[in-house]
């Protein structure tokens, strides 16, 4: 199994195609695709969910880095669901920690102000309190690279982002007015800089390109209370809803799905999910999944 900074030194030489498929994580057998659970305390729910799928030492060794990115994108408070839950930041930085990581990183590239987002969205206390370092975007640590996408053939990367041993989602699931729902995929608008509003031409496309390039092992996603219209930054609690669950899975497009379930939505109708897996990053159909479902 290739090393992910193996996998991102050959991208950096141009000896391999960022859309190569890259298993990043140990298989083992008779583990469930997608850990669910509902439950009060955000914590508790994340930490039962990757418990679910075989534990946050199934990838993080020890010694490794490990870089969290949630989103934290607006300049909004946590009872608004703009961005993910910084309990639920919290809870993955510390199983990261304990499973052995050497250090634990929270980043983003956000969209509002981001020293006034970090603060008021509650993830950079949270954060800090777990043991992560949590760090803002540098313009000197930015480089273009080839993303090798259908749409996006090379982009401003951040390298604080893609430079780690381990890599782990952790979106929120919200309205968006463009694409109806911002989930996993889009959250990696915010591990890349540049004019990203560019992307908004064909964002279905645009997801799916970063989707494949990211490769992250495990997808963590914050339903705890979502965004359910006015997205992606919302504004009033009357735009939320409180769905109390925490879904984790390492198929990107199965957690994807699991997002779309929480709006009633069916995964088929929403575009960048369908080409997530016609791209072969994953699978969409409910049905075939293995979702193990706790209420805690």
């Amino acid at each position: 199994m290739m090393k992910r900074r193996t996998f991102i030194r050959n991208i950096a030489l141009g000896g391999l195609a960022a859309s190569t498929p890259l298993r990043l994580y140990p298989l083992q057998a008779g583990l469930p695709d997608i850990g669910y659970v509902e439950g009060e305390s955000p914590a508790e729910l994340t930490k039962k969910a990757v418990s679910l799928i075989g534990g946050m030492s199934r990838f993080v060794s020890r010694g490794a880095r490990v870089v969290v990115k949630p989103n934290i994108g607006w300049d909004r408070t946590p009872e608004m669901a703009a961005n993910t839950n910084p309990d639920v930041v919290a809870a993955v930085v510390e199983m990261a920690l304990e499973a052995g990581a050497k250090e634990a990183v929270v980043i983003d590239n956000t969209t509002n102000q981001a020293k006034r987002c970090y603060v008021r969205s509650g993830i950079q206390e949270a954060a800090r309190q777990a043991g992560a370092r949590v760090i803002f975007m540098d313009e000197r640590r930015v480089r273009k690279m080839p993303i090798g996408g259908e749409w996006i053939k090379e982009w401003d990367v951040l390298l604080d982002v893609i430079e780690t041993d381990v890599l782990i989602n952790v979106p929120i699931a919200k309205h968006h007015s463009l694409c109806r729902l911002t989930l996993g995929m889009k959250n990696w608008l915010g591990g890349i800089a540049g004019a990203r509003n560019q992307l908004h031409q064909d964002i279905d496309k645009a997801v799916v390109d970063l989707a494949a390039f990211f490769k992250p092992a495990l997808t963590v996603l914050d339903g705890y209370r979502i965004l359910i219209r006015n997205g992606p930054q919302g504004g009033r609690i009357s735009d939320t809803e409180l769905k109390k669950t925490v879904a984790a899975g390492v198929d990107p497009v199965a957690v994807e799905a699991v997002g779309a379930s929480l709006f009633d939505i069916d995964p088929k109708d929403l575009p960048f999910i369908k080409m997530g897996q016609d791209r072969g990053l994953g699978q969409l159909d409910l049905g075939s999944l293995h979702i193990e479902k706790r209420t805690i």
